[in-house]
C-alpha cells in the first residue's frame, strides 16, 4: 500500500508540474512561438496520460471519457515529431498533410465503439472480466509499434539536422542537437519501461507491475525536472536552421585536390584575416568575405580539406588556443577567457574540441608548455 500510495503522490506532482510548465510554455513571450505551443500541447497529453494512476480517486466509473483519454497517448509522439521539426528547422508549418498522424487515434477509437462505447457501464465491466480483449491488445501493441517508429524518425531528423549544423554554422550552438538528442533518449528510455509494465500485465505477478510502476513514475518525475532545469539555465537554447538546405557529402580524401587556387585562397584568408575569432561564424557570412557561393565553398571545405564547416573552423580556434596557452606573456588569462578570445562561446564545447584536435585538455597543454 505504501509503494502504491508513492506512485499516486509521485504522479499528482508530475501531473500538476507538467501543467504548470504547458501554461507558462502557452503565455510566455518567445522567438519560436510554435515550438513552445507544441511543446505545451505534448505535456499536456503526457498530463492526461499520468491521470490514470490516480483519476479513480475523482472518477469511480468507467466511463467513456476514461477510455477516450487513455487513447490521447495516440496523439503524444505526433506532437513531439512536430516539436522537435520546429525546434530543428526555422522553416517548419503546420500543413493539412500533418494531420495524416492522428489516424492511429481514429482508428483506436473506432475499434473501441462496438463492445466500449456503445454499452453501459455494467457491460463494460462485465466485458473486462475476460482473460484476452483483443480491442485493449490492439491498442497497446500499436501504441508501442508506432512510438518505435516516431523514436527512429526522431534520430534520422537529429542525424540530417546535425550535418547541416556542422557544414555552415562554426559555434557550438550545436547545443540543439545535444539536448535533444538526450530528450529523445530519454523519451524512449521511459517507453522501454512502458513496454516492461504492459509484459508484466500478462507474465507477471502484481508486486512486480507496481516495482515497474513506481520506477516508471520516478524517471517520468526526473525528465520533467530536468527538462525544466535546461529551459531556466539555456533559455537561448535553440538554433533552428533551414531544412532545405542541402547536405554535401564528402567524397573522402582521395579526391583529386582540384581547385587549387581557391583552397589556398581561402587559408590564406583564414590564416590572415582570422574570421573565426567571431564566434557566430557561418559558412555564408565566409562566403560573402571571399566573394563566392555558399554552397560552392561547402563543396570545397568537405571535398577538397575532407572537413565539415563545423571541424574546418574549429582547427583554426584550437591553434589559435594553442598559440596563447603556449605564451608566457598571457598566462594571465585564465581558460575561461581564452575560449571567448578564440571564438567558442561554452567552456564544454571547447575542452571537447582541444581534446580531440591535440590529445589533452586545454589546462593540461597549458601545464605540459
Amino acid at each position: 500500500m505504501e509503494e502504491v500510495s508513492a506512485i499516486t503522490l509521485i504522479s499528482i506532482t508530475s501531473f500538476f508540474i507538467s501543467f504548470l510548465l504547458a501554461i507558462f510554455l502557452l503565455t510566455v513571450k518567445s522567438k519560436n512561438p510554435i515550438s513552445n505551443k507544441l511543446f505545451a500541447i505534448f505535456l499536456i497529453l503526457y498530463a492526461i496520460d499520468l491521470s490514470n494512476w490516480f483519476h479513480n480517486l475523482f472518477i469511480s466509473e468507467l466511463t467513456n471519457f476514461v477510455i477516450a483519454k487513455s487513447l490521447l497517448s495516440y496523439l503524444q509522439m505526433p506532437v513531439l515529431y512536430f516539436y522537435i521539426l520546429s525546434v530543428c528547422y526555422k522553416d517548419f508549418k503546420l500543413k493539412s498533410k500533418h494531420f495524416l498522424h492522428i489516424i492511429p487515434f481514429i482508428i483506436g477509437n473506432l475499434v473501441l465503439i462496438p463492445r466500449f462505447y456503445s454499452k453501459n457501464v455494467t457491460e463494460k465491466l462485465l466485458l473486462l472480466e475476460d482473460t484476452i480483449i483483443w480491442e485493449l491488445i490492439y491498442i497497446r501493441f500499436s501504441v508501442h509499434i508506432q512510438f518505435i517508429i516516431y523514436i527512429i524518425i526522431f534520430f534520422i531528423i537529429l542525424n540530417k539536422y546535425k550535418k547541416i549544423y556542422q557544414q555552415n554554422f562554426s559555434d557550438t550552438a550545436s547545443k540543439t542537437y545535444d539536448w535533444l538528442f538526450k530528450f529523445v533518449l530519454f523519451t524512449a528510455i521511459i517507453h522501454f519501461v512502458v513496454i516492461i509494465k504492459t509484459i508484466t500485465l500478462y507474465f507477471y505477478e502484481e508486486s512486480f507491475l507496481t516495482t515497474v510502476e513506481l520506477m516508471l513514475s520516478l524517471l517520468v518525475l526526473f525528465v520533467i525536472c530536468w527538462y525544466i532545469f535546461n529551459a531556466l539555465k539555456y533559455p537561448e537554447l535553440f538554433n533552428p536552421v533551414d531544412s532545405k538546405t542541402e547536405i554535401i557529402i564528402s567524397k573522402g580524401s582521395n579526391e583529386p585536390k582540384e581547385n587549387t587556387e581557391d583552397v589556398i585562397k581561402l587559408i590564406n584568408y583564414m590564416e590572415n584575416e582570422k574570421p573565426f575569432l567571431n564566434n557566430s561564424l557561418s559558412i555564408r557570412n565566409l562566403a560573402e568575405k571571399l566573394n563566392v557561393n555558399p554552397r560552392e565553398l561547402s563543396i570545397l571545405i568537405n571535398q577538397h580539406l575532407n572537413q565539415h564547416f563545423f571541424d574546418f573552423v574549429n582547427k583554426y580556434r584550437i591553434d589559435e588556443a594553442m598559440k596563447i596557452l603556449k605564451n608566457p606573456s598571457k598566462m594571465e588569462l585564465n581558460i575561461s577567457e581564452v575560449l571567448y578570445e578564440v571564438g567558442f562561446n561554452s567552456r564544454s564545447s571547447f575542452n571537447t574540441a582541444f581534446k580531440k584536435h591535440t590529445g589533452y585538455t586545454p589546462s593540461e597543454f597549458r601545464e605540459a608548455s
